[in-house]
């Protein structure tokens, strides 16, 4: 587990038990990539921010690129990186560098998976609370002040202390070590999952309560919430290892694309356009909003984007 980053986990879709035990299995018999100018197979992890990233690469690949089809196998973020190394998955379009062990089994010691390239976009975690309360309570932003303002965020289920409205449960976070380690008068709440977390968060903001959380960007509910970020020590290169003993925040994350080496060196222009594949965090923002608040099938949402963006995706095509 990595200091800097949250690690995002679903179950496979539409996956047997047994077919996700040979995925992660990790003594499993290394194969080649599936990956040809016939077949792709993407991983998608369970945000739906990642979920943009695969729905218009499926799009450009199969109406541009000339792949007949593109499989999206949502994966949680350990599975994935089996499924690089067995041959099972092609790429991940977006990985938060949660597997520290895992990258250095498969890209270092194995050699079968490789680096794909920057996707453009930078992900970042921090504690924020909402603009309407910091500018009433500026001294909120400093978390030395946490504890003097902790009273405005108690509930019924935070036994007298501020209450702190987590992370799903399968994200990587410091934030029960941070409350320990920095003596602060809070009580996590678990939400069980992102979707839950963000509708909460938006009812409490809808009705202009106080509250703090754990939250992130690139997020398409950015664009309808003021949130102003509180100020956690800095972090430093190794100041969560161990992880019990973090007293500082998170790191910015520039995020990264992952091949299996196969699919890299055999992948044709299917490889050549998913290295190619680059863009914007306001554009990912846009296809997520499209999926998540609009609620369009992630095909419409993709659909949509490449009818509108064509001078963004074009210098994605391998030339002919």
């Amino acid at each position: 587990m990595n200091y800097s980053k949250r690690i995002r986990t679903s179950v496979l879709a539409g996956v047997g038990v047994a077919s996700m035990v040979a995925l992660s299995a990790c003594g499993a018999a290394d194969t080649k990539s599936s990956g040809s100018s016939d077949e792709v197979t993407l991983t998608v992890p369970s945000w739906v921010g990642a979920r943009a990233n695969a729905e218009v690469a499926k799009v450009l690949l199969e109406d541009e690129v000339g792949v007949k089809k593109v499989d999206l196998k949502q994966l949680d973020e350990p599975i994935a990186w089996d499924a690089l190394n067995n041959g099972k998955a092609d790429a991940i379009l977006e990985d938060w560098d949660g597997q520290p062990k895992k990258q250095k089994l498969y890209i270092d010691q194995k050699k079968t998976v490789v680096k794909g390239g920057d996707l453009g976009v930078t992900g970042h975690i921090g504690w924020f609370v909402p603009k309407y309360y910091a500018d009433k309570h500026p001294e909120i932003l400093d978390y030395k002040n946490l504890n003097k303002f902790a009273k405005d965020f108690k509930s019924d289920r935070s036994g007298g202390k501020g209450e702190f409205i987590g992370a799903a449960p399968s994200y990587t976070t410091y934030d029960q070590y941070l409350i320990k380690n920095l003596k602060l008068n809070y009580k996590i709440k678990d939400t069980g999952s992102e979707a839950v977390q963000i509708k909460e968060i938006q009812r409490k903001y809808a009705d202009k309560q106080p509250f703090i959380t754990y939250w992130w960007e690139p997020l398409w509910a950015n664009a309808d919430m003021d949130m102003v970020e509180v100020k956690l020590p800095k972090f430093e290169e190794g100041c969560n290892e161990p992880e019990t003993k973090t007293a500082c925040g998170y790191a910015n994350t520039p995020l990264q694309k992952y091949f299996n080496a196969d699919f890299a060196k055999d992948g044709g222009d299917a490889s050549k356009f998913l290295k190619n594949f680059k863009w914007t965090t306001e554009q990912q923002n846009e296809v997520a909003m499209s999926i998540a608040k609009d609620k369009m099938s992630g095909e419409e949402a993709a659909k949509k984007w490449v009818k509108e963006n064509k001078d963004v995706w074009e210098s994605w095509i391998p030339k002919k």
